[in-house]
């Protein structure tokens, strides 16, 4: 079993998601309300925020007022599973995540219990996932009954403690142990890849490795000089220094691994007859060359990244464009960014102006995009659009933003719109 906890604000677009309301969401018959905690039983999306948000008025300064909670137990664990075994495993987890009082090295305290068992919450069950494992989705209060506030540090370490100690008292695999038995088949799938490759290089080894089932994330420094890298295949993550034997899997070591693999299948295939001219192996420096290459092509050229698949401290989130509804996972700080400049408590047209934003940052759409005069269509201009090398992902987020006000307008809910 495997759980995630993040502290968002603006948690109306997180409760859409999560009850299945918003009009983006293509299968809410898929998803079931377990319980709902010292609130009044049935409300609506909106509804359950206004509880949450009134119970955090005499903490004005909270900026993040909601934990957004997710619990993914293995498919075999819950295959029987009725709404009241969901709903104990959900109480099971709450008490879990409460009883921990996390330490630093020091021995001081950094993350206190929290009452997240005596804080108002709304918990929903989905299964409309492309996976199709039933997993639980809770909103949080970050106040609880009492007026307390819940401690958000290092909440996602407390996350996955809860999520292995109520694995381990009902006996399931804990998300640890699967992850160490995978790591001996997930080093030979890596060392398979590298015998597959007629020469060396990282385009070769991701691509090997996708044919396998497996992303490849490149770690690299300010100077675009990769230092390591990480693997992931659906919700597991694995680092290149958990691989293989003595560190010979990492960014640092995998080229010469890569030799030695075929220096070792090149002395096994060459003929034992009269000494023939052996084939010079392939030279190394156009590929070398094509690396070195790379970091001028991405600095004259906009940043591209790819939000179709999860990554750490990502969520899911939907929108609409052209009509089409599009799922991404976007990083949880420029969720809470868009959630925050365009306010549905203050904007009547907030809806429009995020999804179009998220168009941007995600490159579905282009503000360089002009509508023929006919208006039958758009058609693109020449400009490129997208982030720039020099921009990190909030700055890109800003100017999606200041691109979506720009063609949409602001309509204040009062009816006075400003351009």
């Amino acid at each position: 079993m495997i759980a995630n906890a993040k502290a968002v604000a603006h948690g109306i677009r997180a409760m859409l998601y999560v009850s299945g309301e918003s009009r983006n969401k293509k299968h809410p018959e898929k998803i079931t309300r377990i319980c709902d905690n010292f609130m009044p039983q049935g409300m609506d999306a909106t509804g359950i925020w206004t509880e949450m948000k009134f119970a955090t008025m005499n903490h004005p300064n909270i900026k993040n007022n909601v934990i957004r909670m997710e619990i993914s137990p293995a498919m075999e664990h819950t295959e029987n599973f009725t709404v009241d075994d969901w709903r104990q495993l959900w109480n099971d987890f709450a008490a879990a995540f409460d009883s921990q009082e996390i330490r630093g090295k020091d021995g001081k305290v950094v993350s206190p219990h929290t009452n997240v068992s005596g804080s108002k919450s709304s918990v929903w069950l989905h299964e409309e996932s492309k996976s199709g494992i039933p997993h639980l989705h809770a909103i949080v209060c970050r106040v609880d009954e009492d007026g307390n506030i819940n401690n958000d540090h290092a909440i996602h370490l407390r996350a996955q403690r809860a999520a292995e100690k109520v694995a381990r008292q009902r006996g399931w695999a804990t998300a640890q142990h699967i992850h160490e038995t995978n790591i001996p088949k997930v080093s030979a799938d890596c060392m398979e890849a590298l015998r597959e490759l007629d020469e060396w290089s990282w385009e070769g080894y991701q691509e090997r490795l996708a044919a396998k089932g497996f992303d490849l994330y490149l770690r690299k420094d300010k100077k675009d000089v990769i230092r390591g890298y990480v693997l992931l295949k659906g919700n597991t993550r694995f680092k290149a220094s958990e691989l293989g034997k003595g560190r010979n899997l990492t960014a640092s070591r995998i080229r010469q691994t890569w030799e030695k693999l075929h220096s070792e299948q090149a002395k096994q295939s060459r003929p034992t007859s009269k000494p023939t001219a052996t084939p010079t192996p392939k030279p190394t420096v156009p590929n070398t060359a094509k690396q070195k290459s790379q970091p001028v092509i991405r600095q004259s050229n906009p940043v591209y990244e790819d939000y179709t698949d999860y990554k750490p401290n990502r969520l899911p989130t939907e929108f609409e464009h052209d009509g089409k509804t599009y799922k991404r996972y976007l990083p949880d700080k420029v969720i809470d960014f868009f959630n925050n400049e365009f306010d549905y408590q203050e904007l009547a047209n907030w809806q429009d102006l995020q999804n179009l934003a998220m168009a941007y940052f995600t490159l579905i759409a282009s503000p360089y995009e002009v509508t023929s005069g006919g208006g039958g269509g758009g058609s693109q201009s020449d400009l490129k659009w997208g982030r720039d090398p020099e921009e990190d992902e909030m700055e890109f987020a800003r100017r999606c933003a200041r691109e979506a006000s720009h063609r949409l307008g602001i309509q204040k809910k009062s009816g006075m719109k400003r351009k």
